[in-house]
């Protein structure tokens, strides 16, 4: 799945990548991160949903990079977009295993410092576009699992009520664990108009 067809909205980036929704934008508005226009099917509810702006997989590469790297490293802005255009060179099969220069002498093992955010995208997108879908007459055109009436909103309001998602994958067993994986996510990333964003998960 090369970069160029990887449609994520920030927010999505920054749950991906562990990181502040802050941290993507300043590294949109200082041009090293470069959005595009485009839609994601799941998430036709907004208004906003035919003008989205949209990143590439490597925005995750690079955001969870700049995370593990953050008292390490310090990289100016050319630097960063330096780094972001040899990141989106690849693919992300290929991310996971590159080894790229990010300054004179140091390489990073994109791997080794991103590869469970990278994993966590891989995983995410295909769910994503078998399982959530957004569809005019049912519940209102809000998000839900594909052939169902089961809302992302309301998996992603179970979990925050103490629900694991082995209870409600157990009550759906017709429908995979991934499944509902994606609606948690996804619900996150676009929250409900009105809602404040929860805020990203660090991972380890």
């Amino acid at each position: 799945m090369p970069s160029a067809a990887v449609n994520l909205t920030p927010r999505e980036v920054a749950e991906l990548a562990g990181v502040p929704k802050r941290a993507v934008e300043k590294a949109i508005e200082e041009g090293v991160l470069s959005i595009h226009v485009g839609k994601i099917a799941g998430a036709r509810f907004s208004k906003a949903a035919e003008t989205r702006r949209l990143l590439g997989v490597e925005s995750v590469a690079y955001a969870a990079l700049m995370r593990r790297l953050t008292g390490i490293v310090s990289l100016t802005v050319p630097s960063k977009r330096k780094l972001v255009k040899a990141l989106k060179a690849l693919d992300l099969s290929r991310l996971k295993s590159a080894k790229i220069e990010i300054a004179p002498s140091i390489m990073a093992d994109i791997g080794e410092l991103a590869g469970e955010a990278l994993e966590r995208t891989d995983r995410y997108l295909h769910a994503r576009d078998a399982w959530i879908e957004s569809v005019a007459g049912i519940k209102g055109g809000l998000p839900v699992i594909k052939g169902t009436r089961i809302t992302v909103h309301s998996v992603e309001s179970r979990l925050s009520h103490g629900d694991s998602l082995d209870d409600i994958a157990s009550e759906n067993p017709d429908l995979p664990r991934e499944a509902f994986e994606a609606a948690v996510l996804f619900a996150r990333a676009h929250p409900l108009p009105g809602r404040p964003p929860t805020i990203a998960r660090s991972a380890a």
